[in-house]
């Protein structure tokens, strides 16, 4: 007998609700069996949501994670999936550096902006000094 898992099962192991479980199989992420009302997930839709989890948390988006979960195939040890994943990992890496120059950029700029209303103001302080 192979392991199944509950929507509140999986809930509680992850630490997500299940509407998000539920919306997740509503973009064909997650194919839970059905039984009556009931949903019976795998060990397969238990790594998916990890995956999807774990992709949002350093950035992908829901496309991304989906890409990704096609791509899971056990019986090749997920090469195809691991590798398409370090892409996208160093792509991520990429963009993150280059927000992270943005953003230097950005507060120089604002050092600039800074420096020079306080030059401003000292020079209004300083003619408001000399005609008091």
């Amino acid at each position: 007998m192979s392991i199944t898992y509950s929507i509140s099962d999986l809930a509680r192991e992850l630490d997500v609700t299940t509407r998000a479980i539920r919306f997740y199989e509503e973009q064909g992420m997650l194919s839970p069996e059905r039984k009556g009302q009931e949903r019976i997930y795998s060990p397969k839709d238990l790594v998916a949501l990890k995956l999807i989890l774990r992709g949002k948390r350093i950035g992908f988006s829901l496309a991304e994670c989906k890409e990704l979960i096609d791509l899971y195939d056990p019986s090749s040890g997920n090469r195809k999936q691991l590798e398409t994943f370090m892409g996208k990992i160093a792509a991520r890496r990429a963009q993150l550096e280059q927000q992270l120059l943005d953003i230097r950029q950005m507060q120089l700029e604002l050092d600039t902006a800074e420096e020079r209303c306080l030059a401003a103001l000292a020079e209004t302080e300083r003619k408001q000094g000399v005609n008091a």
